[in-house]
Order: structure tokens, then C-alpha cells, then sequence
């Protein structure tokens, strides 16, 4: 069944990732009609969780958020299939970072530990290693659909990016330390954790929530490191970046520091322009639990 799911979707991947952003986005706004309009997908969650984490903003700019918010996800969606194709010289010129230099730096002496969030366009996040030295690794989420699996590490890999899974994770960074081999691990960290294994809670725009400390864990054990990308939408289908430095050194920080940045920056980022970040997950589920664990 895989398999064949996988073969009748295929086609259709490839056609558009040979399309022409023009027709791209055209398509993009067909879907958003579909996804926004007749469907109504999510919008109950995105409005809740808009109204929860924006409780000055009025109903009517809550829903203007939420349809450009629909409007950009379909874009991401669609630009996420188009990085099967894009040439470098494309991805470049679209994600533009704008202090390489950062990273240059600090890959002389260290491994670096790139921390982000689900905003913007999160996926061509993996162009940065074209301009990096270092072995560039990037954490994801294992897909179900083996074949689906395969796909998007190839479409990774010609980024000159290895994709790891959060198990494969603390194993390839200690034999990478071990080694000596400079790497530069890329990570989006603003999931939320299942309650009942969250060693940690704190505010997340101003709601009090189970964080991930993994990535600080890491990068406190390995002294790595730490920077915070910070990815900015300029116009359709263009987007800026920018490193922003946590700690040079993991192991110098006190517990939760890491961590604690990383939420204040993500949080600095969503209220700069609230409709570009992932509205569609629930975020903030277990905001009534904390007392509890």
C-alpha cells in the first residue's frame, strides 16, 4: 500500500516541481481556496490559538491573520515540493542569508547547533549547506511511508544535508565529537513534547507550556555552539535569514539559558508578523496540565 500511494503521487510531485513559480503560485491560490474556503481546515485550532496567544488583538485582525496565514501555508507547501528541482542558483537568490559570517566563525573551533522554529519557510533552511565547511545535518521526523522517507532525504541530500532522526541524533553527535569532525546540526525546536515526559515548563507566548530541552541538553554536553535562525518573509516566495548567536559555548550556560533564549527570540519573531508561523498545530495543548505533572 505504500508503495502504491507512493507511485499515483509521484507524477504529480514531480510536475510541480518543475513548474515555474508563476504557475506555482497560482496553483497555491486554488488550493487556498479549497483548504481556506471550502474546507476549512483547522480554522477552528488556528482561531483559538490566535485568540489565546493574541488576547488584545480584535476578532476582525484575528481573521485577517488567519487567512494570510492559510494563504502562506499553501505557499510553503508548494515551495516545500518545488526543492525536488530548485537549482542553487534559484534557492539562492530567494533565501538570502544575510551574515554568513556567523557561521563561518564559529565552525573554525566549534560544532554548531542551529535552532529554529516553525516559521516562514522552514524547509529551504537546508540551503545553508552549501555555504558551510562543516558536515551539515538536519533532525527530522521519521515519515511513516518508507518511499516518502526515501524521497525527501534525496531531495535533502542535494543540499549537502544528512538527514538524522531524533533517535539517530545523540549518537551522531557524540561519535562526531569523538571524531573530531566539525559539524553543524539543524534543528526546528518549538514542538510540543507529550506532557507526562516534559522535564520543563515555562511561558511561551505568555502561556505556560511543556518545552523541549533536548537541543540544550546536547548542546550543553557537548559544548556546542548555539545559534538561532531567524527566517524573515520579504515578499511571495522570498525570504531572509539571519544567524543569531546564543552561546558560543554550551557548556558555560546555566540550566535552561539555551532554551530560554531560543523561546524569547521565536516568541520576538511571531509577534514582528504574526501570520507566518505554523498556527495549524497545537501548541498550546497542554497549557492546563502544568499544575499537574
Amino acid at each position: 500500500m505504500q508503495l502504491l500511494v507512493f507511485v499515483l503521487a509521484y507524477p504529480l510531485i514531480w510536475i510541480i516541481s518543475i513548474l515555474p513559480f508563476k504557475l506555482v503560485y497560482a496553483l497555491s491560490d486554488f488550493i487556498f481556496f479549497i483548504v481556506y474556503t471550502v474546507l476549512g481546515y483547522r480554522k477552528k485550532i488556528v482561531y483559538a490559538n490566535l485568540s489565546l496567544v493574541f488576547p488584545e488583538k480584535s476578532s476582525k485582525e484575528l481573521k485577517e491573520i488567519q487567512r494570510i496565514f492559510y494563504g502562506h501555508l499553501c505557499d510553503t507547501f508548494l515551495e516545500m515540493i518545488k526543492t525536488m528541482n530548485i537549482s542553487k542558483e534559484d534557492i539562492k537568490n530567494r533565501y538570502h542569508i544575510t551574515n554568513l559570517e556567523v557561521l563561518h566563525e564559529l565552525e573554525k573551533t566549534k560544532s554548531i547547533l542551529i535552532v529554529c522554529s516553525h516559521y516562514a519557510n522552514w524547509e529551504w533552511n537546508v540551503s545553508i549547506n552549501n555555504y558551510v565547511k562543516s558536515e551539515g545535518y538536519a533532525i527530522y521526523q521519521k515519515i511513516k511511508n518508507k518511499y516518502f522517507d526515501h524521497w525527501v532525504k534525496s531531495t535533502r541530500a542535494r543540499f549537502n544535508t544528512t538527514l538524522i532522526t531524533q533517535e539517530e541524533t545523540v549518537r551522531t553527535v557524540v561519535k562526531n565529537h569523538k571524531d573530531k569532525v566539525p559539524s553543524i546540526y539543524g534543528m526546528v525546536s518549538d514542538q510540543s513534547p507529550q506532557a507526562h515526559r516534559a522535564p520543563y515548563w515555562t511561558e511561551f507566548m505568555g502561556i505556560k507550556v511543556p518545552v523541549f530541552s533536548g537541543p540544550e541538553t546536547m548542546a550543553r554536553k557537548m559544548d556546542l555552539a548555539v545559534v538561532f535562525l531567524k527566517v524573515s518573509k520579504v515578499k511571495r516566495g522570498y525570504y531572509e535569514a539571519a544567524f543569531i548567536p546564543i552561546t558560543t559555548a554550551g557548556k558555560s550556560t546555566a540550566e535552561h539559558e539555551i532554551t530560554d533564549t531560543f523561546l524569547r527570540l521565536t516568541e520576538q519573531q511571531i509577534r514582528e508578523n504574526p501570520p507566518y508561523y505554523l498556527w495549524t498545530h497545537r501548541r498550546w495543548k497542554h497549557r492546563n496540565k502544568a499544575d499537574t505533572q
